[in-house]
């Protein structure tokens, strides 16, 4: 009777499977709108623009000069006074979601990834409310209505306060324009702030923006105070047993041993179709901070890749093309990695390998194995 139930939970996650999603909608939070006069500190101050650098310029326009009055806003949404720091999501029950960004949140810290924090409900955002929603016995719409708002609970505050390092500073590097030119750099690194504090938080660089709209964000001195959403620090609540990548609705799922969801995460998969792997693999090998061999063999010739005829060995960072996980499997030249666009996944762009946002990544590589079976399907 066990193995009979087994069998029958197996197969409805395994066949379930979301409808296309609709056209998303901006519906950001209030916190958005803040303004006021900043305290901040005297200091150093750090030169983050980088033309191309992808927390600035090709999100939109530069906010104005001048810093945004995060304690104002902070007191209106609970932002605690210890910046930089978890909320205390263990404590409470919590209260129900009020809007999309909210539930984007309570979804990231139960391991629902909706994918970068954004305050707008799109197919990432979507599939993880079925999701909750498949495991809450609602209505698995992908929307965010009031059975789900009030199933789905927030603890502790949504946001808090980054204060921006000296370290900080120390880490930004610009990104040379080509292969060889990337291979030469000491690592590949952060350009700037708004990437750095953006990827820490899980969130979109212009939603990190869009809550901090006085901030210059081409000079950020140490000290500055930026609200945030408050992702915490989520910890694996139990053993994982298995991976299934579904192609179609592009999304990574874990599954422990009694086939109960672990972790949900939207991945990005192969643009050509006959480089979408099908059937089961294995976890061969998993890399934390990789490098990154460049093989002219394997792409297409372009204007930047023109003359180069040797291997190429790119350093590592969150700017590094497989990010900062390798979980290589049983298929040359196949993984799980993360990337150093986030923003992006959930598409049809890469060569084969799957691709996670670098936290969603950093949170696999705690729950895999050498050996651990992974399912592709269509």
């Amino acid at each position: 009777m066990a193995l009979v139930l087994l069998g029958v939970g197996l197969y409805g996650w395994l066949s379930w499977k979301p409808r296309e999603p609709e056209q998303p909608q901006d519906l950001l939070p209030k916190a958005a709108e803040g303004r006021g006069e900043a305290k901040q500190r005297p200091s150093e101050s750090l030169e983050v623009g980088t033309a191309g650098g992808r927390g600035t310029d090709r999100l939109g326009g530069k906010g104005p000069s001048g810093q945004n009055d995060i304690s104002r806003i902070g007191a209106t949404h609970g932002v605690g006074a210890k910046t930089g720091t978890s909320s205390g999501l263990e404590s409470g029950e919590g209260r129900p979601v009020e809007n999309v960004f909210e539930a984007q949140l309570a979804l990231a810290r139960m391991g629902l990834s909706p994918g970068s924090l954004d305050g707008v409900i799109g197919s990432r955002t979507r599939n993880a409310l079925r999701v909750f929603q498949q495991r809450e016995r609602l209505d698995s719409s992908g929307e965010l209505d009031a059975a789900t708002k009030k199933r789905l609970k927030l603890r502790g505050q949504a946001y808090t306060t980054y204060s921006v390092t000296a370290e900080d500073g120390e880490r930004l590097l610009a990104l040379g324009t080509g292969w060889l030119a990337k291979s030469e750099q000491p690592r590949l690194d952060y350009e700037n702030i708004l990437e750095l504090v953006a990827e820490r938080s899980w969130s979109h660089p212009d939603f990190v923006r869009r809550l901090n709209p006085l901030v210059d964000w081409t000079k950020v001195e140490v000290g500055t105070g930026l609200l945030v959403p408050d992702v915490g620090s989520p910890e694996p609540v139990a053993k994982a047993a298995l991976i299934r990548v579904q192609l179609g609705s592009r999304y990574l799922q874990v599954f422990d041993e009694k086939v109960n969801l672990i972790a949900h995460y939207p991945c990005t998969i192969a643009r050509s179709v006959d480089r979408r792997p099908l059937g089961e693999l294995r976890v061969e090998v998993m890399i934390s901070m990789p490098n990154y061999t460049y093989d002219p063999a394997r792409f297409a010739p372009t204007a930047e890749t023109r003359g180069l005829e040797r291997k190429l060995v790119l350093p590592a960072g969150p700017n590094n093309p497989v990010g900062t996980v390798w979980i290589g499997l049983n298929r040359a030249g196949y993984g799980i990695h993360g990337t150093p666009e986030p923003e992006k996944v959930g598409g049809a762009e890469s060569m084969g390998c799957f691709r996670l946002t670098n936290w969603n990544a950093e949170q696999l590589l705690k729950l895999v194995w050498v050996g651990m079976p992974v399912h592709v399907e269509p």
